[in-house]
């Protein structure tokens, strides 16, 4: 079980890595909001025939229906959570440099450690709590963008932008443990659970979308199309590793797409700081491999 879970979570990693370069090269104008609404619009149109294929998602969705009111409260916290860290994501990048923003936000799995230990009992291995240290370490200075390693947080207390990417790590490490809790102790299947994050993401989304709607309207919609598709996978094989292992073990190898997406960057795009990148990718390798030990 946690070979399989670290297993998907890798691939999970590898896909959003791959997306977030795609992102970057492609959508870097498009408002996050609308961004958002569209992809994970496109990525349930994807992934519903699938579903409906392979599963039961809709006799899944009237046994949901019924179960009781905390299992329902957990499946809304995710998704409330999820959709709140990234508004408050926003938020920080509206607020202040990416340089401070970046590295903050990125470390969810730190907040996902304790949290867990401490809510759930949960059984890890020194070597496992390890690992995950050492890919948070790994994720955050794959997003360190120059200056003192500590000065982000350093300017926590006095910067708003700081605050709001703390803020916004917090939300997710919320949102990944509800996926634990949704998905092994409620017992919510993927083929049910994929199409209704991405469709109540998109749903709380959708006001601050339509506000920002560019009044051009919206470029070659087939790459909105394409990166559904990609959303879609990757939201998949992330919820097969989160119904099959920790939620900090998930978390820590999962984040590990920030590493896959700056060295697509530095490679492809003539990125800086090559070598505090390739730094950052072998201490993911390592983290990992500590995790799988």
């Amino acid at each position: 079980m946690l070979a399989d879970g670290i297993s998907y979570a890798l691939l999970a990693a590898l896909v959003w890595g791959c997306y977030l370069f795609g992102l970057k090269r492609f959508f870097g104008a498009v408002p996050g909001a609308v961004l958002t609404l569209v992809v994970n619009t496109c990525a349930v149109a994807w992934y519903l025939p699938i579903a409906l294929y392979v599963g039961s998602p809709v006799a899944a969705a009237g046994e949901l229906a019924t179960a009781p009111p905390a299992a329902l409260g957990s499946v809304a916290l995710t998704i409330v959570s999820g959709a709140a860290a990234f508004l408050l994501f926003l938020r920080a990048l509206g607020a202040g440099e990416v340089s401070y923003v970046a590295p903050i936000s990125k470390v969810v799995p730190a907040f996902v450690l304790p949290l867990e230990l401490l809510l759930f009992q949960t059984a890890l291995r020194p070597v496992e709590i390890l690992g995950i240290l050492v890919v948070t370490v790994a994720v955050y200075l794959a997003n360190y963008e120059g200056g003192g390693l500590l000065v982000p947080f350093q300017r926590v207390t006095t910067s708003r932008a700081a605050q709001f990417a703390l803020l916004s790590a917090a939300g997710y490490a919320v949102s990944d443990l509800g996926k634990r809790v949704a998905l092994q102790s409620v017992g919510i299947p993927p083929t049910l659970w994929v199409p209704l994050f991405l469709t109540g993401i998109g749903v709380l989304v959708a006001p601050l979308a339509f506000r920002a709607w560019p009044e051009e309207g919206l470029d070659d919609p087939w790459k909105f199309v394409v990166a559904g598709a990609g959303v879609a996978l990757g939201e998949h094989v992330t919820t097969l590793a989160f119904s099959l292992t920790s939620a900090s073990v998930a978390a820590a190898v999962v984040n590990g797409q920030a590493v896959v997406a700056v060295l697509l960057g530095a490679v492809f795009l003539r990125e800086e700081r090559p070598g505090i990148r390739l730094a950052a990718a072998v201490l993911t390798v390592c983290g990992v491999g500590l995790i799988a030990l």
